[in-house]
């Protein structure tokens, strides 16, 4: 018996469709640096909208309140990173000019330990590697610890046009509803005003709630590691309080520097810092996760660090901030996609 074939049509349009489709996502790629302005932007203003729709309702006018929280914002930031950066740059240096003898002590024990055991020449000699690249990326570091913070936001102009437009979206009533009506169709107008409201609200929650989260967990952080006599304390709390955005691996992420460098002054006092680590850990499991985040919509954590691996690929830093807002928006539209689909079959 003959095989039966299978035939599929393929329409013209549905080509056409499909490289309009490609193209389209390959101008997205081209204008990335353009767009994530614009998605700064509209987070922040976001952000800002609920206090400027409250000063609306208690006949305060919004452009003035807008601006007096824009300056106030602006000027603690300021404050605080000219409070902060001398010590995080005296500490880099100070990092810097002693990782050299950490680096060729290191190596002079892996050596050692690979004669004792060939199998693990592999494996030793890319720990070797992660130490020379600590090393060079700390250099390059202390160079422009103020070019690094200038590079997130894409350089000054950029900065500018950030601040700039999520003013202007802030200070317009309705102004993100109003920016999406004028960039989406009219057929789905509706549809994509009514999906960013829930992704705001529950990025909102998210970030909000990782955010004091990390700051508690950064300032318990630098105090122990402080009264420990732990060097570079500061640093490694302003890196835990970062690496708790990422949720699951940040905080062990974090804890790894703190205990190695420990163990490097003394190993007693590497074992109190692992301890005071695990201590922490459990705290922030059983005490603050429950406190801060038990009445919050949070992500699911997989989606999270997916997310932020595909942000830094696409876009380094800004897509990682960027990230997540992003990841909840495509997961909203899946969530109404699989509705639509089960609606569809439960009425036929």
């Amino acid at each position: 018996m003959a095989a039966e074939r299978t035939y599929v049509d393929i329409s013209a349009a549905s080509i056409l469709r499909a490289i309009l489709l490609v193209l389209l996502f390959v101008f997205l790629y081209i204008v990335k640096d353009v767009l994530i302005i614009f998605l700064f932007a509209i987070v922040i203003a976001s952000a800002i909208s609920p206090f400027a729709n409250w000063l609306d309702e208690k006949h305060f006018p919004r452009v003035i309140g807008v601006l007096l929280l824009y300056l106030i914002v602006l000027g603690l930031g300021v404050f605080l990173l000219s409070l902060v950066i001398p010590y995080v740059t005296d500490d880099i240096n100070r990092l810097v000019g002693a990782l050299p003898k950490v680096v060729q002590s290191v190596s002079s024990s892996l050596e050692t330990v690979q004669k004792g055991s060939p199998g693990y020449f592999d494996f030793l000699s890319e720990i070797q590697n992660l130490l020379d690249g600590i090393s060079t990326y700390l250099q390059q570091a202390s160079q422009s610890v103020v070019g690094l913070v200038v590079s997130i936001f894409c350089g000054i102009f950029s900065f500018m046009a950030i601040l700039v437009i999520s003013f202007y979206l802030a200070v317009t009533k309705k102004g993100i509803e109003s920016f999406l009506g004028s960039v989406v169709p009219e057929k789905y107008e509706g549809y994509a005003i009514g999906l960013w409201k829930r992704a705001e609200i529950k990025v909102g929650k998210w970030l909000q709630s990782q955010l004091l989260l990390g700051l508690i967990v950064g300032l318990v952080v630098y105090v122990g590691l402080s009264l420990l006599k732990i060097k570079f304390a500061l640093i490694l709390a302003i890196m835990m309080m970062l690496l708790e955005l990422v949720p699951m691996v940040g905080p062990v992420l974090g804890a790894i520097p703190a205990v190695a460098l420990a163990f490097l002054q003394s190993p007693t006092l590497g074992l109190w810092v692992l301890v005071f680590y695990v201590v922490v850990q459990q705290l922030e499991n059983h005490v603050l996760v429950p406190l801060i985040l038990g009445r919050t919509l949070n992500l699911n954590p997989i989606v999270v660090i997916i997310s932020l691996l595909i942000g830094n690929q696409l876009a380094g830093i800004p897509g990682m901030i960027l990230a997540v807002p992003m990841a909840t928006i495509i997961v909203e539209m899946v969530d109404d996609l699989a509705r639509q689909k089960e609606s569809r079959r439960s009425s036929s």
